[in-house]
């Protein structure tokens, strides 16, 4: 059974930077495709990043291109997600997830979420 743990987030100013953590267990992590999404309050979960299995090719979504980065550690089954330049419009709760491109949308491949991280920008 899949598990996702995920910490780093916390209280920042705008323009401040944040690095997201997501550490995995229970699968073969290196064998999966991994991402992030997002969730505001009174929103629907949101794509954010997505980073291959091997490190080797990353998406964004638009609204972070530029300012996020996404990489990924095999040897410890963890996922980060390097968040700079942050702005109100970025908090959220994050949560990492296997993940699997259908069409253009990304979705959750093994239907598991994590506790999720709250990042809060204040402006």
């Amino acid at each position: 059974q899949v598990q996702l743990v995920e910490s780093g987030g916390g209280l920042v100013q705008a323009g401040d930077s944040l690095r997201l953590s997501c550490v995995v267990s229970g699968i073969t992590f290196s064998s999966y495709d991994m991402g992030w999404f997002r969730q505001a309050p009174g929103k629907e979960r949101e794509f954010v990043a997505a980073i291959n299995w091997g490190g080797t090719r990353l998406n964004y979504a638009d609204s972070v291109k530029g300012r996020f980065t996404i990489s990924r550690d095999n040897a410890k089954n963890t996922v980060y997600l390097q968040m700079n330049i942050l702005k109100p419009e970025d908090t959220a709760d994050y949560y990492c997830a296997a993940v699997l491109k259908v069409g253009s949308m990304w979705k959750n491949f093994l239907d598991a979420w994590g506790q999720g991280t709250l990042v809060t920008v204040s402006s």
